[in-house]
């Protein structure tokens, strides 16, 4: 046994030089993944275990700072938490869904008009910030001239102007609705490109297996053929959703909102982070916030994730 784990390291360098070109090749990203992905992840889960507030050394206070976010952080446990629970049920299902929808009907559409509809929707999630302060803020601006506003005063369906942006009632529907909007990015085209992986054929063999409509087509056979690009872009929904946070800043210009009304994990993590400077606890809500996703990454791959024999 002591041979072989003494032998082992060097057949793995063996392996390693044998295939070396393919190594260097890979280089480039691995380095770059390493470098950006990888060290920031360990020196989050490293420093989650310590009190820093970037000018000190860190100090090791094992797990104080996650009995604290259970325990004594009520502004995670009543806002931020519940807030982006309800925030990812809707932006992520309802979007990914609508994504699909959409792409599904542009696909039905003659060759020579599709890529103008897809632009179209695909332009908005290019724009960004941009967007957000020009469109949108001008969309719910809380006087007389924003759009939203202007519209409901001539319909008669208010008596006097909403402060969309600034009213807590509101503004996380209204932070709902702009996510979703801008939902439709690198996902949406890869399931609009998934629809042309699908074998025709599948269809014709459909119809005389028994199924009458577009609805069981849709259920039965191109849902099942283009899981990759379903698992895609659910990942990308998942990673969009979980890091939309900016968005209640870049929406009221405020890092935190009135009254905790937008306030989600991210913004959360801001706030532990560039405005108190207490990098030990926002690192740990950032591992808390990446277990999160890990979980939520399973579930799609559950869902979507190719089984034995497919």
């Amino acid at each position: 046994m002591r041979l072989r784990a003494a032998v082992l390291p060097t057949g793995l360098l063996k392996q390693i030089w044998k295939e070396r070109t393919a190594y260097l090749f890979m280089a480039p990203f691995l380095l770059c993944f390493s470098a950006f992905i990888l060290l920031p992840v360990i020196m989050a889960i490293l420093l989650s275990f310590t009190s820093f507030d970037a000018f000190r050394f860190p100090e090791f206070v094992g797990f104080q700072n996650y009995i604290a976010l259970l325990t004594q952080d009520t502004v995670f446990m009543k806002y931020a938490l519940p807030k982006t629970i309800k925030f990812a049920l809707f932006v992520g299902p309802i979007g990914y869904l609508l994504s699909f929808f959409v792409a599904w009907l542009i696909y039905q559409l003659p060759k020579s008009i599709r890529d103008v509809i897809t632009l179209a929707f695909y332009a908005p999630s290019m724009a960004g910030a941009i967007a957000l302060t020009v469109v949108w803020q001008a969309a719910f601006s809380g006087d007389y001239v924003g759009y939203l506003n202007h519209f409901l005063l001539q319909a008669g369906l208010i008596e006097s102007p909403v402060l969309w942006l600034q009213d807590p009632r509101y503004l996380l529907n209204v932070m709902i609705l702009v996510t979703i909007w801008m939902g439709f990015g690198v996902g949406f085209l890869a399931l609009l490109a998934g629809f042309d992986t699908v074998n025709k054929e599948l269809y014709e063999a459909g119809k005389i297996d028994g199924i009458s409509n577009r609805l069981q087509e849709v259920f039965y056979i191109t849902v099942p053929s283009m899981k990759p690009q379903m698992l895609f872009s659910a990942v990308m929904a998942i990673v969009g959703t979980l890091k939309a946070g900016a968005i209640s800043t870049q929406l009221t210009g405020m890092p935190i909102t009135q009254q905790y009304a937008g306030h989600l994990i991210l913004n959360h993590i801001d706030d532990y982070a560039f405005i108190r400077f207490e990098l030990g606890y926002a690192s740990m809500v950032s591992v808390v916030l990446l277990l999160i996703s890990y979980v939520a990454m399973k579930l799609s791959y559950r869902l979507f994730g190719s089984r034995d024999g497919e």
